[in-house]
């Protein structure tokens, strides 16, 4: 990971050090920014390959901060809360978030996520580059675009990981445990609500008939062949 640049926004000096420490420790180079329009600035002059991002912020909040920055280049964001809230969450997943950590964390956890973010998109940039087309959906990977019907949709770094790996496996079902560890990394199941909130975000953007939620077990791509 050496060389790769992160984006660290957040407005208390101490924990921003701390978190720029531990991430320059493990070989990234490192920006900080402390309000929303600096975080904003930050990520167009600097073009850093993940963001972690606090929610409360001055200026404006990390949210409107994800949702500016998403809008200029897809980028991997890892939003901190101050607090386990789901409406937080989810309003953090649906502008373009693709990972969070709840305060107070270990700053081995993040670099640890940061760490499994990157990777996530050198396994999309390393994968075999051509179009996925099932039924009317087409997955251009080697442009990251996504078209259903014709009409191009505008999806998250993580968003597009998941429905890519939906596409390969078309009317299979997919348990969390399953998609947790193969698109996000983990080790464990902590991330079923996540996976939810995407699914959610994928049915929203492509339609509500895209997923299907098979109850208690997971969720299949039903996009007719």
């Amino acid at each position: 990971m050496s060389g790769r640049r992160v984006l660290v926004v957040e407005d208390e000096r101490t924990i921003a050090e701390s978190v720029a420490a531990r991430l320059r420790a493990e070989g990234f180079s490192v920006d900080i920014a402390g309000d929303g329009p600096g975080a904003v600035e930050a990520a167009r002059v600097h073009q850093p390959d993940v963001v972690v991002l606090d929610v409360m912020l001055p200026g404006f909040d990390g949210l409107e901060v994800c949702r500016r920055i998403q809008a200029d280049r897809p980028v991997p964001v890892l939003m901190l809360t101050a607090r386990d809230d789901e409406t937080d969450l989810l309003v953090g997943l649906a502008v373009g978030a693709d990972d969070y950590l709840t305060k107070p964390f270990s700053l081995r956890e993040l670099a640890a996520r940061v760490h499994a973010l990157l990777r996530r998109v050198d396994r999309a940039v390393s994968a075999t580059q051509h179009t996925l087309r099932v039924g009317d959906l087409e997955i251009n990977q080697a442009e990251r675009r996504v078209r259903r019907s014709g009409v191009e949709a505008h999806l998250t770094p993580t968003e597009f990981d998941l429905l890519v790996h939906f596409a390969g496996r078309p009317r299979t079902v997919l348990p969390r445990e399953r998609l947790v560890a193969d698109v996000w990394g983990w080790a464990d199941s902590a991330g079923a609500r996540t996976v939810d909130s995407h699914v959610k975000a994928l049915r929203r953007k492509l339609g509500a008939d895209l997923i299907r939620t098979v109850h208690g077990v997971g969720y299949a791509l039903e996009v007719g062949a």
